[in-house]
C-alpha cells in the first residue's frame, strides 16, 4: 500500500514508523491561519487543510496529515515566530497545566476521516534562566507551545497520549485506519 505523510516533521515521521514500514513524506503549503471556536475545531480544520493541500492524493492509497496546538486558559499556542515569542510562551506555561490537541486526517482512496486527541500536560516551574537556556539550547521554533515533551526538560507530568504531545496521535490514527481499511494495509503487528 502506498502511503504519504503530508508533513515535514521528523517527529511525525518517526511516530508513523510505529504503524507503517514504508511511506513517503512531503509537505505542501496550506493556510494554517485559522482559529475555530474550540481547540478541537481548530486542529481539525488545519489538519483537513493540510490534507487538501496535497496536489496528487490519487497517487497514494493513504494520505495522512496532522496538526497540533497547545491551549491554556482560552489562549492558543502554536509555533512561535521567534525566540522572544518562544520565551514568552514558555514563561506563560511554566508551572501550569495545559492541554495539547492534535488532529489527524486521513484520505483513504478518496474517503476522508479525521480524529482529535487531547492530552493534559503539567509544566515544571521554569526560572528565567531555565527559559533562556531552553530557547538557546533546544529547537523550539518549530513546535507548538515552543517545547518538545521528548526533551525531558519542561514537562513534569502528563495524562493521556505521549504521541499526541509529540505531534501525531498514533492511537487515533490506528483507530481511523482500522475503521477505514481494516487489516488491508502494510502495517506492523
Amino acid at each position: 500500500m502506498k502511503v504519504l505523510l503530508a508533513s515535514a516533521s521528523p517527529r511525525r515521521r518517526e511516530l508513523l514508523k510505529k504503524i507503517f514500514n514504508e511511506f513517503d513524506a512531503a509537505t505542501y503549503p496550506a493556510d494554517e491561519n485559522y482559529k475555530g471556536a474550540t481547540p478541537e475545531a481548530t486542529v481539525k480544520e488545519i489538519a483537513l487543510r493540510k490534507l487538501a493541500a496535497v496536489p496528487d492524493p490519487e497517487r497514494y492509497d493513504i494520505v495522512i496529515a496532522s496538526d497540533t496546538l497547545v491551549y491554556a486558559d482560552g489562549k492558543y499556542y502554536g509555533k512561535p515566530h521567534d525566540e522572544e515569542e518562544a520565551g514568552a510562551m514558555l514563561g506563560e506555561l511554566s508551572g501550569r497545566a495545559h492541554e495539547v490537541y492534535s488532529a489527524v486526517a486521513v484520505n483513504y482512496r478518496g474517503k476522508v476521516a479525521v480524529a482529535v486527541d487531547s492530552t493534559k500536560v503539567v509544566f515544571r516551574d521554569l526560572t528565567e534562566d531555565d527559559i533562556a537556556c531552553y530557547v538557546n539550547d533546544y529547537e523550539c521554533l518549530d513546535k507548538a507551545g515552543a517545547y518538545a515533551i521528548q526533551d525531558g526538560v519542561t514537562v513534569e507530568r502528563y495524562v493521556g497520549s505521549y504521541d499526541n504531545v509529540v505531534g501525531l496521535p498514533t492511537e487515533k490514527l490506528r483507530s481511523l485506519l482500522d475503521g477505514m481499511i481494516g487489516d488491508d494495509r502494510n502495517a506492523k503487528d
